[in-house]
């Protein structure tokens, strides 16, 4: 990335740029997650998915949308690349799904090996260690990894299991077949779903279709939106999304 979109990247998390740290480091990520929304909305919208970090970075900053794995810690790898972070690729599975089901970060810093993920939806919100084998307390829960007889890794989060990922280091290039079925495949849970959620500073807020959900520490609420106009209007207010028109659940592509 050139500085100035550097610039108006640390702008919208509202972080001031500085020396690589694991202290920024997890700065940026808590703020990402607070920031930039976990949204499978291109799927429904018939918007490409380029998984190209130049196409990535210009749909955070200069479009102000989310996205989902491969968009978001795509993005957020090339801003730490560009920081001076050492970030690798590693390609996961979500419980018993296919390997490139996911998309997560690698960045190895103050002598050790740190997972850093901001599009998991509910997950970490600061960096763990990859080669830590005892729990690991995080805001978003306990967290432990441990290693399978192959070298791969295993997350749990709070005893139960989350992904697992392998050790080698990908290119964005190995992920754009299983992003393209994730976003064509009528098995995909994302032609089936239509979300938007982020963290907020008591919880978390999403609009799941029409259904605006506010959950925090003592119970969640739910209400249902009316019209167009204020589905709309909560996508703006609640995400910083502006849409000409209301994302709704479309039959898969050729479908």
């Amino acid at each position: 990335m050139d500085p100035s979109r550097v610039r108006r990247y640390l702008e919208r998390l509202g972080v001031e740029r500085g020396a690589p740290t694991l202290g920024l480091l997890g700065e940026l990520q808590e703020r990402h997650l607070h920031v930039v929304p976990f949204e499978n909305l291109s799927v429904h919208l018939r918007e490409p998915i380029v998984l190209e970090p130049a196409a990535l970075v210009d749909k955070i900053v200069e479009r102000r949308r989310g996205g989902f794995c491969y968009e978001l810690n795509g993005a957020f790898g090339a801003l730490l690349t560009a920081l001076g972070y050492e970030v690798t690729h590693l390609a996961a599975r979500v419980k018993t799904g296919p390997l490139f089901d996911h998309l997560a970060l690698r960045v190895d810093l103050d002598g050790g090996p740190w997972l850093v993920d901001v599009g998991f939806g509910r997950f970490t919100h600061r960096p763990i260690r990859l080669d830590v084998r005892t729990p690991q307390s995080d805001p978003g829960g306990t967290f432990t990894v441990t290693a399978d007889a192959s070298g791969d890794l295993a997350v749990d989060r709070d005893g139960e299991p989350e992904y697992t990922m392998e050790t080698r280091p990908r290119t964005l290039a190995d992920f754009e077949p299983t992003c393209w079925w994730q976003c064509t495949s009528p098995k995909s849970h994302f032609t089936q779903s239509l979300v938007c959620t982020r963290l907020t500073g008591s919880g978390r807020v999403t609009l799941s279709g029409r259904t605006l959900i506010r959950t925090r520490p003592d119970g969640r609420d739910e209400r249902t939106l009316g019209g167009d106009a204020e589905v709309l209007a909560a996508y703006h207010e609640h995400f910083g999304i502006v849409l000409d028109t209301v994302p709704e659940v479309r039959a898969p592509w050729g479908t």
